[in-house]
């Protein structure tokens, strides 16, 4: 693996503003576009930092220079019934786009869940339009459960969300033993 996970520290809440309102960056994404402020920002960067109940938020970081390239997160953790989403990744350093960087990531983040969560399944949303995180999906070993319909307003039309999930049992068939 060429990066590691971590907690938010303050600090991201610079690069996590940046790339938020980057609007190349937001097209890809499953959610709608917001303009945030870096005052807003650093609230969320310390909520998310502090408060795990609502979710694990943590930067994507390249081992060789410590340097924080996105962030990932597992939301809606509902240990009840065993599962829990992740709430997306973004790789914000785009020279870093389509360099497997965001298959790593929720490789790291898979394992963690099911070594550190007694949960079954993990899901996952992506826009029907979006081929890259469709195909990254695929060969992490998720399989598509479902489309939903007109579920996001983005760019003044309606698009459909593809919903993937993987079980515990797939994830250790294909990547081994959790540790």
């Amino acid at each position: 693996m060429r990066i590691y996970l971590r907690a938010f520290e303050p600090e991201d809440s610079i690069l996590i503003n940046q790339w938020r309102n980057d609007e190349e960056i937001s097209r890809s994404l499953g959610g709608n576009h917001y303009f945030v402020s870096l005052a807003r920002e650093k609230v969320w960067v310390q909520n998310k930092s502090i408060d795990d109940n609502q979710g694990v938020y943590l930067s994507i970081c390249l081992k060789d220079n410590c340097k924080m390239i996105g962030y990932i997160s597992l939301v809606n953790i509902d240990l009840r019934n065993s599962k829990a989403e992740i709430g997306g990744w973004i790789i914000g350093d785009k020279s870093l786009w389509n360099k497997g960087y965001a298959k790593e990531s929720v490789s790291l983040l898979m394992q963690y869940a099911f070594s550190q969560y007694p949960i079954n399944k993990c899901s996952s949303y992506c826009l029907e339009e979006h081929s890259i995180s469709i195909k990254t999906h695929a060969s992490l070993g998720f399989r598509q459960d479902g489309i939903l319909r007109a579920e996001v307003y983005k760019n003044g039309e309606f698009k459909n969300l593809l919903v993937f999930s993987i079980l515990r049992s797939e994830f250790v068939a294909k990547y081994g033993e959790l540790h």
